[in-house]
């Protein structure tokens, strides 16, 4: 059953992107049938040849005899070059499109998928899984059928020669594949050993590199070098073992050129020694014993290469058959105006039996600003992804006016809501793509208008090739308030109806700070905004306010009336900030 199970997954992938190509790969497929045609030729005319010039035939015969020779050869070796040009055009475009099928299907997962798997890993997945594929888009199963023919081929040819002699070598072919058939077994488990320790190993390496500047800050680079030389070892031990048992089927090919070529030129040699064959019939025989050991030698590297595609199907299937938790609405919507947002006894935990929002509950009016107060681990970010929709609530209801999320389709739901996380993330790019997401659509007079909302409009005017100026991955050379503010531009540009600011001041200076405060209020103007922040400065102008502690509501209520009531949990952090500031 794992053995059919294979196999039909085989045929399904090739089936989905080969499909689109089939015109090509039809082409391809007979390119390669004539190439054997050609090949159980060649060895013909050569015979021909030689045994017309040892009977002293006529010049005009054999010049004859050598152009056809000639031609054969030609037209085989454009034939090979066209087949193999096709085979990897095939190759190419179907990994190509997989890759984009891969990266498409892991971005519509949910988070809970990321928490589980390193960037390392999936990088591993998307780009090396992949590759190892191309083989097996572009040969793998054609070539199998071509060598295959090619084999039984010779052997007929071999046995219309002298019938003991294809009798022979059929069963030197079927004894060489037993063997191959054998070696291969232990390969796979191996195989996927391999693709795991690469995934283990490389996500290491990519989450060791990416932080750096902590791990010399805190003097952990001798740990880190430690668990580095730990993970390479068990990486090299298991390649080692894995290219050692995987070399076993291309040692048993090399030697078998060798025995073929000996074999067919002792059986040749008796055959001349008794009268039944001519010396232009001992070279077919050698020739064709030789050519015999070439589909021989490549089946048992296609086998292989199928053994290593097996792995990596394996590992593409499992990622593509993941289903995202979240489920898409089917409701299209377009809201006109800022919405009113509900929370009706919401309960949700990142882990089994460990919740971090407990019964929540509360009605934020459209329009209107709340801001989120409590301690770290509170639950403040949880609402804000929970609303965005990065996680469904393990029970309770939230809603925007009077639809709950799941009901909405997830596009146009992230599309009505702004979301600036206090890590801000950009690309490698121009300040046009980092701002649009490549969106080509959107025109330079929008942006320019972002930038002048969000406060960038000193900062765009020191930009030597304005819009098209490039930013390197990450921000690097940008400070934590100009990364800030572009996140708050692009969120002018998107003109969502509700705002989620998470953390949004917690690394700025005082003066940027203020310049995002005058953004964040153009930003909320007209829309309903959920503000969660550490610094009570960030608060000063919204509506309400929400304590949180261990995941429930402790106070809810109008910034005002809170402010204003000397036994409320706010009141008292005000009071408590004063003195710190006073002392």
């Amino acid at each position: 059953m794992p053995k059919l199970q294979s196999f039909t997954q085989y045929i399904r992938l090739l089936a989905r992107y080969l499909k689109p190509q089939w015109r090509v790969t039809l082409v391809m497929v007979m390119l390669m049938f004539l190439s054997i045609v050609l090949q159980l030729l060649s060895p013909q005319a050569l015979r021909a040849f030689i045994d017309v010039t040892l009977r002293g035939g006529i010049t005009g015969i054999l010049v004859l005899i050598a152009l056809l020779y000639l031609a054969l050869s030609l037209l085989n070796q454009g034939v090979t070059v066209i087949a193999n040009y096709l085979s990897e055009k095939v190759a190419w475009t179907a990994t190509n499109q997989l890759r984009i099928d891969l990266m498409a299907h892991i971005l519509s997962l949910d988070l809970s998928f990321y928490y589980s798997h390193t960037a390392g890993e999936l990088i591993e997945r998307i780009d090396s899984d992949v590759d190892q594929l191309s083989n097996f888009f572009s040969k793998v199963f054609v070539q199998m059928g071509f060598y295959l023919a090619l084999l039984v081929g010779t052997l007929i040819a071999l046995a219309l020669t002298n019938r003991l002699l294809g009798l022979i070598m059929g069963c030197y072919a079927l004894m060489v594949l037993l063997v191959v058939m054998w070696l291969r077994r232990p390969v796979g488990a191996q195989q996927m050993k391999w693709r795991e320790a690469d995934a283990r190993f490389f996500g290491a390496l990519s989450e060791q590199l990416v932080g750096v500047e902590d791990l010399r800050a805190n003097g952990a680079v001798g740990y880190v070098m430690h668990r580095f030389i730990q993970l390479y070892n068990y990486w090299f031990t298991t390649i080692k073992k894995a290219g050692l048992t995987g070399a076993r089927p291309w040692i048993l090919s090399q030697m078998m050129y060798t025995l073929g070529g000996i074999l067919g030129l002792v059986l040749g040699a008796y055959l001349w020694a008794i009268g039944l064959a001519t010396p232009g019939t001992v070279y077919l025989i050698f020739t064709y014993s030789t050519l015999l050991t070439q589909p021989l030698g490549q089946i048992i590297l296609q086998l292989q290469d199928l053994q290593q595609a097996q792995v990596c199907i394996q590992r593409v299937q499992e990622l593509l058959s993941r289903v995202s938790t979240i489920q898409d609405g089917e409701e299209s919507v377009t809201l006109r105006a800022a919405p009113a947002i509900t929370f009706e006894q919401v309960c949700f935990g990142y882990q089994k039996n460990e919740l971090v929002i407990q019964d929540l509950s509360f009605v934020l009016p459209a329009g209107r600003v709340l801001g989120i107060l409590g301690r770290t681990g509170a639950g403040k970010s949880t609402i804000a992804r929970l609303l965005f929709r990065l996680f469904d609530p393990d029970s309770g209801v939230i809603r925007l006016d009077d639809r709950t999320l799941p009901q909405m389709r997830l596009r146009d739901l992230r599309k009505q809501i702004g979301m600036i996380t206090q890590e801000v993330q950009l690309f490698e790019g121009s300040v046009r793509d980092n701002l649009t997401f490549f969106n080509r659509e959107i025109p330079d007079d929008h942006i320019l208008h972002a930038l002048h909302e969000s406060g960038l409009a000193q900062w765009y005017a020191r930009l030597p090739e304005g819009l098209d100026t490039q930013l390197s991955a990450g921000g690097a050379g940008l400070s934590a308030g100009e990364a800030q503010l572009l996140a708050f531009a692009r969120v002018f540009l998107n003109d969502p109806k509700v705002v989620i600011l998470d953390e949004a001041s917690s690394r700025l200076d005082p003066a940027t700070e203020q310049t995002v405060k005058r953004a964040m209020e153009k930003l909320f103007c007209q829309r309903t905004g959920i503000i969660i922040a550490h610094r009570l400065t960030t608060i000063e102008w919204v509506n309400d306010i929400i304590v949180l502690e261990k995941g429930r509501i402790v106070e809810y209520g109008s910034r005002s009336d809170l402010a204003n009531d000397p036994d409320s949990h706010f009141s008292g952090l005000l009071q408590h900030t004063v003195e710190v500031m006073n002392a």
